[in-house]
């Protein structure tokens, strides 16, 4: 038996504008969009078999506390891509600054921070 990572729903300022970035970074395409739990909008953007849900609620606020020191805490988004390079240059497009490059098996990555101070990681096994 195989289990596979559907999707990740995690919460956002502004779940259509952070969809449009990763339609620019990523080549990805919002699947579906529109009212969410507790009076909320989500937004899913993805590929036909994983997405990630952005949800915001009416009134939302940073907890200000750091992923790595919270139970519960999201660190990373973990990305697999072809071209390293041309995402990086997409990503500085977008706004945001890569940072952490790394070269180790199995492969090559980088690390930036979005809008939202979730942290994405983009890597290459070429």
């Amino acid at each position: 038996m195989t289990a596979t990572l559907e999707h990740t729903n995690f919460t956002v300022a502004d779940p259509k504008a952070t969809a449009a970035w990763m339609e620019a970074v990523f080549g990805w395409k919002i699947r579906w969009e529109g009212a969410a739990m507790d009076s909320g909008y989500t937004v899913h953007v993805g590929t036909g078999s994983s997405y990630l849900a952005l949800y915001t609620p009416p009134s939302a606020s940073p907890s200000g506390e750091r992923s790595y020191d919270v139970i519960g805490g999201l660190n990373h988004v973990g990305i697999v891509v072809d071209d390293l390079e041309a995402i990086e240059t997409r990503v500085i497009a977008a706004g945001f600054a890569p940072k952490n490059h790394a070269d180790y098996e199995p492969g090559n990555r980088f690390y930036f921070d979005d809008d939202n101070g979730v942290e994405f990681e983009v890597v290459s096994y070429k």
